[in-house]
């Protein structure tokens, strides 16, 4: 597989890639003041740990050593301003020390990846308005080493991304709402081209795909049928807040979602993935609650419900659950579970795509998340998901993860549990093979001797990560790439 050349020799960006980069769906957030200046304390102490270890500022980066003290230096900017709810858990030791980096930021879990994207650069999407030509051309963040930015979303940068850079074993592929069959960056039968390619480097089903679904529009449903027929569906995704007209949907409304469940049950691809949280600009905001979720849970218990985002809103500050206040965000999903009585280890699960990545530049905000999924969703709910490729490599949010611990204080106060290894392995992968039925021994023993693992392999000998991120940057880099769309 061949491998772009690689952008930033000098080692200007971090491995732990805090930025204002988003999906898309949502706009940027300026950084903290806290968080930039964490950055260029990074930096510094970057400067100073590779002199002290012989090493280039880049070399001293892309090692353990250079994961951990980014993540150090935002423990200390954090911890300047008194006790906080949640820190890195990387001991000092880290930033200068290889194997105790590695014993913090490094792991050997079974990573399952229930939401990536990459668009097809070839599409006819692109042809279909010139706006699409001028708008992606002139983006500053789509710089990737190639001529063609939009060449930085492809299947082969996707895989190189999630496959090379990253830790990740498993991944679903899912889409973007766009009815206009003529107007998706990534069709299905352009994923299955995706998938094809991974089973090509003797990937051993390492890529899944999820089946795009907006019941809202004219003859969804017989799609739906379509989709089952000609290709390998793990799941079904929909957008509730997305629909004719700027109009959302309901999952448990009697003329769209019902039948769109009824019709997921009738074919046999029971998991229902939906987007919830993350309003969407000029779309219908009250569908961004979970409500209707735990309704339609209830009433089809043989279905598993994932909640993509977890409900998360960046406007709503989280904090723990409090059932009068009626705020939205997170609690908008622990409200609808406990009042539809779903207890822990039902059949809805929290992702954390786009989540957990806003999440970790203020650890007060990701204890309060996590604390509250694990207590009310379920320690067996909570599903590891990126949203990558719009953030570069999955590999800075899982070595944050892997080191992320929510304070006693917390813990005690609100039962929130601790992080201990055998729970984050649970999120990080071995909780989403149970409503995509897989078994991930049985993943790995395959995966162990195939092409693409002895690539990988050899790859993490000599690794050379870009540390970029993909998705806008600015409002109005975010208002360009919404342009075409309207």
């Amino acid at each position: 597989m061949s491998r772009l050349p690689r952008w930033d020799p000098e080692g200007t960006r971090l491995p732990i890639k805090l930025d204002t980069a988003t999906n898309g769906e949502f706009a940027p957030v300026p950084l903290p003041d806290i968080v930039t200046r964490a950055r260029r304390e990074a930096l510094r102490r970057a400067d100073a740990g590779a002199r002290r270890l012989g090493l280039d500022r880049r070399r001293f980066l892309v090692s353990a050593c250079g994961a951990a003290t980014s993540l150090l230096a935002l423990n200390d900017a954090f911890a300047a301003g008194g006790p906080r709810g949640g820190f890195y858990d990387v001991p000092a030791e880290a930033a200068l020390d290889a194997d105790a980096a590695a014993a913090a930021v490094s792991g050997s879990e079974f990573i399952f990846d229930v939401q990536g994207h990459h668009v097809n650069p070839q599409g006819g999407w692109r042809k279909r308005s010139n706006a699409w030509e001028e708008i992606l051309a002139g983006f500053p963040w789509a710089e990737c080493g190639e001529r063609d930015p939009v060449a930085c979303f492809s299947a082969e940068q996707f895989v190189r991304e999630v496959f090379l850079d990253s830790d990740t074993d498993l991944a679903v592929l899912s889409f973007v709402p766009e009815p206009d069959l003529a107007s998706v960056p990534l069709s299905m039968r352009e994923a299955d081209a995706t998938r094809a390619l991974v089973d090509r480097l003797e990937g051993s089903r390492r890529l899944l795909l999820h089946g795009p679904v907006q019941p809202n529009f004219p003859g969804e449903l017989d799609r739906m049928q379509a989709l089952a027929s000609g290709f390998t569906i793990a799941a079904w995704k929909t957008y509730t807040q997305f629909g004719p007209d700027g109009r959302g949907f309901w999952l448990d409304d009697e003329e769209t979602g019902i039948p769109f469940l009824e019709r997921a049950r009738a074919l046999g691809v029971r998991v229902v993935c939906v987007h919830k949280g993350f309003p969407i600009a000029g779309m219908d905001r009250a569908h961004a609650a979970c409500d209707d979720v735990a309704r339609a849970a209830r009433r089809f218990p043989d279905l598993h419900f994932i909640v993509y985002h977890s409900g998360y809103e960046t406007q709503t500050r989280e904090r723990a659950f409090d059932a009068a206040a009626g705020r939205a965000g997170i609690d908008s999903l622990v409200r609808a579970v406990r009042e539809q009585g779903i207890a822990p280890g039902g059949n809805v699960y929290a992702e954390l795509g786009s989540t957990w990545r806003f999440l970790m530049r203020d650890p007060d905000q990701a204890a309060h998340a996590l604390g509250k999924l694990l207590r009310y969703v379920g320690e067996d709910n909570v599903l590891w998901g990126t949203d990558s490729i719009w953030y570069g490599s999955p590999q800075d949010q899982i070595q944050a993860f892997r080191s992320f611990q929510i304070a006693e204080p917390l813990r005690e106060r609100y039962g929130y549990p601790k992080l201990t290894p055998a729970l984050r392995a649970k999120v990080l992968g071995l909780n989403a093979a149970r409503p995509y039925a897989i078994a991930p021994e049985e993943i790995r023993r395959h995966q162990a001797g195939d092409a693409l693992g002895r690539t990988r392999a050899a790859y993490a000998e000599a690794p050379d990560p870009s540390f970029a991120t993909y998705g806008p940057r600015t409002r109005r880099e975010f208002l360009r790439l919404r342009h075409p769309r309207g």
